[in-house]
């Protein structure tokens, strides 16, 4: 299986740059930008340098004994993605983007954000390369997620509410795009790995360092590569992040977890391959979540970076070669994962890594002693604390 393709920004059938005419130049000098610094050795070596004095990479692996045992089956690592600075993968690509727009000669950085994390990351990168930040958020994810607003306004972004639809990421998402038809001398730091090409590539190229990273060490802690690698999917950065150096590891079987939301019931979650059907939301083709009358549907999920309508392309050709498997799981069991990996091992998950634990909690017993698991553990929980606290009925 591959994940190239012929044509640029297609992966198979998806992907694509379904945009306004407005956008066009934009999106074009952003394809001619990227193309540039593919081959840049300076740029790379940049880069590089702040993942490691900045991010604190490489991040580490934790083997999950306790969890493991708890399980009775596979071994349990842990890629902790949330040791990265600002608390989740999200510096990564804002990080490589951040420094793409330095090299353009932008000043002023769009973004928009869900759970907060791509928000907080891109408000560090701005101010550690000195641009004006702002970020677009849906006042129900502001609501539930008020620790990582106030460190975005602490480091200098102007995070904006987005009270239209269902304030939430994809109207996120449709302000910035509006913000940057309105501004096209800005740059618009899109943090998951969908949107018009480049996006999907760019924004993967930028997170293939977590996989990177896994591969050489899960060899040296475990002595072999994994059986399976699970990881949560909203968009699909941190997944794709994960997977891509394992795709050409035909042995590696590989678990994309959505987020199952209240019930499988069109408007209750936010699984895509499960409730959806192929269509364009945000400039590219791929699976989404729509009504029979063509309409995106609202969605749900306990996890704010999970609650989006539509999955990145390559996740869209991933999942129709059947080379990666997507489940759901819904927001009862991503509560179990949550409080349980925090139990037993020390480690507050992100709510959308709970989708990730919880899933590992469901499969691991189905598995040998001898076999192992890598878990994408995509960032860390204290941005939530207060929402579970309020669903666990606990006045903090």
């Amino acid at each position: 299986m591959t994940t190239h393709t012929e044509r640029p920004g297609m992966f198979g059938p998806y992907g694509g740059s379904y945009i306004p005419e407005t956008l066009a130049p934009s999106v074009a000098t952003l394809i001619e930008a990227y193309a540039a610094i593919k081959d840049d050795a300076s740029f790379w070596a940049e880069l590089a340098g702040l993942q490691a004095s900045f991010i604190g990479r490489p991040t580490a692996l934790t083997h999950a004994k306790r969890l493991t045992a708890h399980c009775g089956g596979a071994q349990i690592y842990l890629k902790r993605e949330d040791l990265a600075h600002t608390g989740a993968h999200k510096i990564n690509n804002a990080l490589g983007q951040g420094l793409l727009a330095k090299r353009m000669g932008k000043t002023r950085i769009i973004a928009e954000t869900g759970a907060g994390q791509h928000g907080v990351a891109t408000a560090a990168v701005c101010a550690l390369l000195g641009m004006e930040c702002v970020v677009y958020m849906g006042v129900d994810d502001i609501e539930r997620q008020k620790p990582n607003v106030f460190r975005m306004r602490l480091m200098g972004a102007d995070v904006r509410g987005v009270t239209s639809g269902s304030r939430t990421l994809k109207d996120a998402i449709n302000e910035a795009m509006r913000d940057w038809v309105s501004n096209p001398d800005s740059y618009y730091l899109l943090g998951s790995a969908l949107g018009p090409h480049p996006y999907p590539t760019m924004v993967r190229d930028f997170q293939s360092i977590i996989g990177c990273e896994a591969h050489y060490q899960i060899i040296a802690a475990a002595g072999r590569l994994p059986d399976l690698i699970i990881a949560c999917v909203g968009g699909g950065s941190n997944s794709i992040g994960m997977f891509h150096s394992f795709l050409e590891y035909p042995g590696i079987k590989m678990r994309g977890v959505e987020a199952g939301g209240r019930s499988i019931t069109l408007g209750n979650h936010a699984a895509r391959f499960e409730g959806g059907s192929k269509g364009v939301l945000q400039g590219s083709y791929t699976y989404i979540l729509q009504n029979s009358d063509g309409q995106i549907s609202s969605t749900h999920s306990i996890s704010a970076g999970l609650d989006y309508a539509a999955i990145g392309p390559e996740h869209a050709m991933l999942h129709d070669q059947g080379r990666v498997t997507y489940v759901s799981i819904d927001d009862e069991q991503a509560l179990e994962g949550f409080q349980l990996l925090s139990k037993l091992e020390g480690i507050i998950p992100a709510l959308e890594s709970a989708h990730a634990i919880a899933d590992a909690l469901r499969i691991a017993p189905t598995m040998t002693p001898d076999q192992v698991i890598l878990v994408n553990l995509s960032g860390r929980g204290d941005k939530d604390i207060f929402s579970v606290a309020g669903v666990l009925g606990v006045d903090l």
